[in-house]
């Protein structure tokens, strides 16, 4: 190989090289739908179970604030907000004064 082709080839592999191997989050809706109250909403279909790789990115289009239970203890995200996941584990779902008979979600982080 010349010299002029190393020159160029090198710099380009190491920037790829260094390049972060972390993507962004990907980010997956909570509706309200019934029945059942809220569902996860993914792929154009609802699930009350959802397992992904993390991180992830949860945006609260329900009707009342959410409040999630698992690796990192509890928080509450509000309507219309987004909460980030990057702790793995599991992560039960309820909405803040839901109903007994409604949907408990389910989010398995791996």
């Amino acid at each position: 190989m010349s010299d002029m082709k190393k020159l160029i080839l090198i710099p380009v592999l190491g920037a790829l090289l260094a390049a972060p191997a972390t993507a962004a989050p990907r980010t997956v809706q909570i509706r309200m739908h019934d029945p059942g109250c809220h569902w996860f909403y993914v792929g154009g279909k609802y699930t009350t179970k959802y397992s992904v790789r993390g991180p992830i990115t949860i945006k609260n289009l329900d009707e009342a604030a959410l409040k999630f239970v698992g690796p990192g203890g509890t928080k509450l995200e509000p309507v219309g907000k987004s909460l980030t996941l990057t702790h793995a584990g599991t992560y039960k779902i309820t909405m803040v004064g839901q109903a007994p008979d409604d949907n408990h979600l389910k989010l398995v982080v791996r």
